[in-house]
């Protein structure tokens, strides 16, 4: 892509790297999450060809923050990742859309000139997520509860619990499956082509350039280094994924074998005004068109994604006809 051919305050990418996706307690259990963003944001500066200096931010999305993430993971990851001290860093929350905010923060901020080069990215390890405990209200309260903080609802406001259920993630999931007639057969055909396709991306080699090796020391013998996700299952068969047994409500339709996992990982990418790109000499592999976001019926979470890319297509004047590759953050395959 020519920057050329673009208005000086578009948004573009000149780089995107991530790290292999990790099991729950799997490869990159050992990894501390600010070391995952670290990792990925000197690569992703590495590669795009900036000057260090130059970068206005770091924005972060993170989704836990309960433990080692916590006081601004984005700042601090900058720091690990030998930025200059003068780069300022923030972490920015939208759960499982974090990271497509920190890039759609960025973008928002090139377009008003505010800054000409950031970093955006994610960083979640669920493996090092933290038990919490809450302070209590007066000595001697015996009402303290241990919170894990892996997944889902903690300290929830009471207030909240009266309007509505406060279902899990997987419960949503269901509510969608059923307000939509969505089969189960349908998600494990679904679930199926997903992990195909990971698949095929992965033997013909489309991860390659995108993915930064996560290098782990050991008290005694070689370093361990993960090169490869271990999330995907490509072994998986319609047979294997029929057995599964429903695992958020009796006799329901999504099982583990069609809703996303826990896992650890981070992802950066470098974004330029175009104006930068331009006086810099720097190829720009993609440009920020638009973006958007819409609110739901929380027990309908997984319907989300269709008001936001309506509002997004409209506001980039597309059609759906128009585009070639839809990618969709697939929490369960009944959402998809």
């Amino acid at each position: 892509m020519h920057s050329s051919q673009l208005d000086d305050r578009t948004p573009v990418i000149l780089s995107a790297v991530r790290t292999p996706v990790g099991r729950l307690g799997g490869a990159l259990a050992a990894v501390r999450p600010d070391d995952l963003a670290a990792l990925v944001i000197a690569a992703a500066v590495e590669r795009s060809g900036v000057a260090a200096a130059d970068i206005e931010d770091v924005i972060f999305g993170a989704a836990n923050q309960a433990g080692e993430d916590n006081r601004n993971v984005g700042r601090m990851a900058a720091l690990l990742a030998g930025l200059p001290d003068a780069v300022a860093g923030q972490t920015v929350n939208r759960l499982c859309g974090s990271g497509l905010q920190a890039l759609i923060t960025a973008s928002h901020a090139i377009r008003c000139d505010e800054g000409d080069v950031f970093v955006a990215g994610g960083v979640e390890s669920m493996t090092r997520a933290p038990f919490v405990m809450g302070k209590p209200e007066r000595g001697f309260d015996r009402t303290l509860q241990l919170q894990d903080t892996v997944l889902g609802w903690r300290f929830p406001n009471p207030a909240l619990a009266e309007r509505m259920p406060l279902e899990s993630m997987g419960e949503t999931g269901e509510n969608v499956a059923e307000r939509y007639g969505i089969t189960r057969e349908r998600q494990d055909s679904f679930a199926l082509e997903s992990q195909r396709r990971w698949a095929a991306a992965y033997e013909a080699g489309h991860f390659a350039d995108e993915l930064v090796s996560v290098t782990i020391p050991q008290r005694t013998g070689d370093d361990v280094v993960v090169s490869v996700d271990e999330h995907p299952r490509p072994q998986t068969t319609l047979a294997a994924l029929a057995r599964l047994r429903p695992a958020f409500r009796e006799g329901g339709t999504v099982t583990a074998g069609k809703a996303s996992g826990l896992n650890d990982g981070a992802a950066a990418i470098v974004v330029t005004s175009a104006s930068y790109a331009r006086r810099h000499g720097l190829r720009a592999r993609a440009r920020v068109v638009s973006s958007a976001v819409a609110g739901v019926d929380a027990r309908m979470m997984g319907i989300g994604p269709v008001p936001a890319s309506q509002r997004a297509l409209a506001r980039a004047g597309v059609e759906v006809t128009d585009l070639s590759v839809v990618e969709l953050n697939e929490a369960f395959a009944a959402q998809s």
